[in-house]
């Protein structure tokens, strides 16, 4: 034996414990002989793990502690089991033993793989009734790849609880000095313990049975799963009560739930003061026996919108004889006070009914009460009642007389309102006529001598039908003239305030008379704009007004046709004037009318034509001064010659001498 250590196992330059320390060139991998390589700083190793296609496999490792490099093994795999069993023996040999399992993690070895036992807790209820406690099924699950665990209840619909995962996974401590649950520890059976909630195991899956007996665990036979009482109690059927003799408020509810009477009816209340026809609608709901009453409003009604004019109640028809201690007035009335509540036989189409003092006719009902009582009752008549007020009759309007202040319409005014507005006026006929005045001159018919004489100038204003009167002064007559009367409506005689007729154009002809509010007019002549107007508008008036306008327009055509034919027109005046002259103490008007006729009268021969001497006989009917030269020498004048005189001209030498 040599002094000194045996020589171990050389190692090859480079190579170390993976700490930086390693033997020098030569020298045994032994305490004291190591040398620290003070620039390595790396001392990781490398990754021997791995995953591929979703599965964990191992893998050997490509570089040594730190990076260092491995070099490439010479020896077999099975050299190298040999290797590592091999041991001194000093008899027999080498001893041969099986090859190590190759290494693998366990959460490479346990992936996916859960033991899952069925289990159930008590809870204890404190605020119900009907249960003081109740059972809760949980599912239990052990993963074995971390040794985890977590507690689910299954969720069940409207159960009113908190479910699904009760305790999250995790790893749950098993008692105080630190130590965790185990796959060892479960088994079925037994009570496990977590967090102060203690869980009975009942069974397993087949997974984790199969499991816990390959690890030599036996298995406890599976218990009965416990159910809620009160969710047993809760799946038995009900049993049907037993349909009592009576009506059953229960039934009649579910039977007639949502099911209403509808009747229209009329509350008469015209016997209070300000009172009215309220229309209403009755409610009468089947599932209670409860009625409402409704008012219906219209707009502006005058009444306050609420709805309901008697809330949703029951409604005593008949009460009990009360004694005379007893209050008559009382908060709620009971079925003791009363001995019969109103029902759907006490309402009817025409039928009153008094509701709480109020007396209602109801008048008709909606389809579905119809068919209601047609149904339950067999009653067919739904006639409905007419309850339309009549229309009242207006007392007629008494309009006082006229008291001649203003026109009769602006009078009328304070008649019709409180506050009087000014009569209507005719736009359009306002602006059409727009200055359009018919001008007349009248004479006053007085039996006053100095009245006379005066003229005056009617004007006839077409815009609004008015009248004014003026008096063209004259010097020294000692009436002063100007504005007699202020343009207004003038009635004529007769006409009532109720029904007032005023003038109109047609009204004016010459020698008429219009009576203005008590003095008399004569109308004596007209303005040429008259006879224009109503030429061009002949269909707007009568045509004896319109032929009085030209025969008084006549005489005058004649002159000027006359000093057109050739006669001179100084000789033709000069003969004029003498003739007035002569016959101006002939005060008798001259009436063409009636000349016309006479004229016809004698005309048997309807020519038209007149011989002078009868001619001169008919002037002499009517008081004409023929006898003068200078008169028969204006006819001879106006003669067709032959000793004849016609219908025109002949009226036109008797017209210029007596009106012009």
């Amino acid at each position: 034996m040599s002094s000194g250590p045996e020589p171990g196992p050389r190692t090859r330059p480079g190579t170390g414990t993976g700490l930086g320390i390693g033997p020098g060139p030569g020298l045994p991998f032994l305490p004291g002989c190591a040398i620290k390589d003070p620039t390595k700083t790396s001392f990781h190793r490398s990754q021997t793990l791995g995953f591929k296609n979703g599965y964990a496999f191992s893998r050997l490792p490509r570089e040594g502690v730190g990076g260092d490099t491995l070099f490439a093994n010479q020896l077999s795999q099975d050299e190298l089991d040999d290797l590592c069993t091999k041991g001194s023996t000093l008899t027999y040999g080498q001893v041969r033993r099986s090859a190590p399992s190759s290494f693998t993690p366990a959460f490479v070895a346990y992936d996916k793989k859960v033991l899952k036992f069925d289990a159930y807790f008590q809870e204890e209820v404190a605020i119900s009734a009907e249960e003081h406690y109740r059972i809760r099924q949980v599912g239990i699950y052990y993963y074995l790849e971390d040794d985890s665990m977590c507690v689910i209840e299954p969720k069940v619909k409207n159960s009113g609880l908190v479910q699904g995962k009760l305790m999250r996974r995790h790893r749950v401590p098993k008692d105080e000095q630190g130590d965790y649950y185990h796959w060892k520890d479960l088994n079925l059976g037994i009570d496990l313990t977590m967090y102060g909630r203690t869980y009975r195991l009942v069974n397993c899956d087949s997974f984790t049975k199969v499991f816990l007996e390959s690890q030599g665990i036996e298995v406890n036979p599976p218990e009965e799963m416990v159910s809620d009482p009160y969710t047993e109690q809760r799946r038995t059927p009900v049993q049907k009560p037993i349909v009592p003799a009576g009506p059953d408020p229960f039934r009649q509810f579910l039977t007639y739930d949502t099911k209403v009477l509808r009747f229209y009816a009329i509350w008469d209340d015209t016997n209070c003061a300000f009172g009215d026809h309220h229309p209403c609608v009755i409610h009468y709901f089947l599932a209670d026996d409860t009625v409402e009453v409704r008012e219906v409003h219209r707009r502006n009604d005058g009444r306050d919108p609420f709805p309901v004019l008697m809330r949703r109640q029951r409604l005593p028809k008949i009460f009990v004889d009360k004694n005379k201690n007893f209050p008559s007035c009382v908060l709620e009335i009971t079925d003791h006070e009363v001995q019969e509540w109103y029902s759907p036989k006490d309402f009817a189409v025409g039928k009153s009914v008094t509701l709480l003092g109020r007396t209602f006719l109801i008048y008709d009902c909606d389809k579905f009460t119809q068919d209601f009582y047609r149904e339950k009752y067999g009653i067919t008549d739904f006639q409905p009642v007419d309850v339309n007020k009549k229309p009242i009759e207006k007392a007629p309007q008494v309009i006082p007389p006229y008291n001649g202040f203003g026109i009769p319409e602006d009078s009328l005014q304070n008649c019709l309102s409180l506050f009087p507005k000014p009569p209507r006026k005719d736009i359009i006929k306002m602006l059409e006529n727009n200055l359009k005045i018919l001008r007349y001159q009248v004479a006053l018919e007085s039996p006053v001598p100095e009245d006379k004489n005066r003229r005056f100038i009617l004007s006839y204003f077409l815009s609004d039908d008015t009248i004014g009167i003026y008096e063209p002064p004259v010097r020294n007559s000692g009436i002063p003239g100007g504005k007699y009367l202020k343009r207004t409506r003038v009635t004529k005689p007769g006409s009532t305030p109720e029904n007032p007729i005023y003038y109109e154009p047609s009204d004016f002809t010459i020698g008429s008379t219009v009576e203005v509010f008590g003095h008399r007019f004569v109308i004596t002549d007209a303005d040429e704009y008259v006879l224009n107007y109503l030429e061009r508008n002949a269909e707007s008036f009568p045509a004896a007004t319109l032929q009085s306008i030209r025969d008084h327009f006549h005489p005058r055509q004649v002159v000027v046709e006359t000093a057109s034919s050739g006669f001179p027109k100084k000789d033709l005046d000069d003969l004029i004037v003498e003739v007035q002259k002569e016959l101006k103490l002939h005060h008798e008007p001259f009436n063409t009318r009636k000349f016309h006729e006479a004229f016809h009268h004698f005309d048997t021969e309807g020519s038209g034509f007149l011989d002078k001497t009868r001619f001169l006989n008919v002037c002499d009917r009517f008081h004409v001064p023929t006898s003068t030269i200078l008169l028969k020498k204006l006819i001879d004048y106006c003669s067709c010659g032959e000793d004849k005189v016609s219908k025109e001209k002949g009226t036109q030498a008797v017209g210029i001498a007596m009106k012009l």
